[in-house]
């Protein structure tokens, strides 16, 4: 085959997929989406965008609706320590709201969003077939999800290190008790508490221990007693086990986008953010005629995700040690306002036109 229907055919509707397609309509490429749920996308996240996540998002022209957070706080037991955005602030949004607002600007660049899903790709010297929709494209972008069956059927799944640890999250009816992110350290677990709006907050579990919501907020009585009488207004979302490992980002024609490109925890809250700039850096890569260069891109602008995210995991693995997590938060302050500035700004992808 010599013909093509588009440039570029993005395999996944979440914030990654999503981000790639508009990036990649603005360089001037032809692209198409291809997400079988249709839209908005639900999905178990902590939904905290941190500062860059949301500079990100306003360089794409989107701003969805959502509550401003001013920093993180750690807490453990009647001990806590807050770090402060040193520039900016983040953004509590609700994914369904997030997904929505990014639908709409992938429909204002007019890029067409199929209703099926790529269940397998065949690729040759000049193209790629992407089949479910059956698309010819010179690239195909894998951006579906952190279990991506493409990444799968390429061969690039490799075995994930450390036990495995999974996300829960449930909505409740109540006003933000603070202008941060709450993260809660327990024993086994980290509760998030998320503000998203001034009568809305989002409780996410994030844990090794295979157990139901109302169990795991138990292990925290403070937040057992606060949230017990408070009205529930989502069912329980989960998603797991979250440490994905890919072999490697490019394959051929094809390139692995957000989750599906490796994901270590969402421990620091970036995920959201690293999805939307390694979109761009992706489709710069693709810009410059160099999508070989897209797997050291990817290295660069996760590079502090993934060090300061393993450094807390291996903590966490060690009870003696994740109990001074905190404790060592709030004794050394400069030190954890340089972990969380770390955590809010990623670097920007090196920016080329198209060739």
């Amino acid at each position: 085959m010599t013909g093509f229907d588009v440039d570029v055919v993005v395999a996944g509707g979440g914030p990654a997929g999503l981000a790639t397609a508009l990036h990649a309509a603005r360089a001037g490429f032809t692209v198409a989406v291809a997400e079988p749920r249709g839209a908005p996308v639900d999905k178990a996240c902590g939904e905290g965008l941190m500062p860059g996540g949301v500079s990100a998002l306003r360089a794409l022209g989107v701003e969805p609706p959502g509550h401003p957070f001013a920093g993180i706080r750690y807490q453990r037991g009647d001990r806590c320590a807050d770090a402060l955005f040193r520039n900016g602030t983040g953004l509590g949004v609700r994914r369904t709201d997030l997904s929505d607002a990014l639908h709409k600007a992938v429909a204002d660049a007019g890029v067409p969003v199929l209703p099926v899903k790529v269940t397998a790709a065949a690729q040759d010297r000049t193209g790629v077939t992407a089949y479910g929709p059956d698309l010819r494209a010179r690239w195909l972008v894998a951006a579906d999800g952190l279990h991506s069956p493409l990444r799968r059927a390429l061969g690039l799944d490799r075995p994930s290190p450390g036990p495995a640890r999974y996300g829960l999250r449930r909505h409740f009816a109540a006003a933000p008790a603070s202008r941060f992110v709450e993260v809660h350290w327990g024993a086994r677990s980290e509760v998030y508490i998320t503000p998203l709006s001034p009568e809305l907050v989002g409780v996410a579990v994030l844990t090794c221990v295979r157990a139901p919501f109302e169990e795991q907020l138990a292990e925290f009585p403070h937040l057992a007693r606060r949230f017990a009488d408070t009205r529930a207004v989502t069912a329980v979302r989960g998603a797991g086990p979250l440490r994905r490992t890919a072999a490697r980002r490019v394959c051929g024609r094809v390139l692995l986008a957000g989750d599906a490109a490796g994901y270590v925890d969402a421990l620091t809250g970036e995920g959201v953010a690293l999805a939307l700039t390694g979109a761009e850096a992706l489709v710069a890569c693709l810009a410059r005629g160099r999508p070989d260069a897209y797997e050291a891109a990817w290295r660069r602008v996760t590079r502090h995700y993934r060090l300061l995210t393993a450094a807390l995991l291996a903590a966490r693995r060690h009870p003696p040690l994740a109990r001074t997590i905190v404790p060592a938060a709030a004794r050394l302050p400069f030190v954890f306002d340089a972990a969380v500035d770390a955590m809010a700004h990623c670097p920007a992808p090196e920016r080329g036109g198209r060739r």
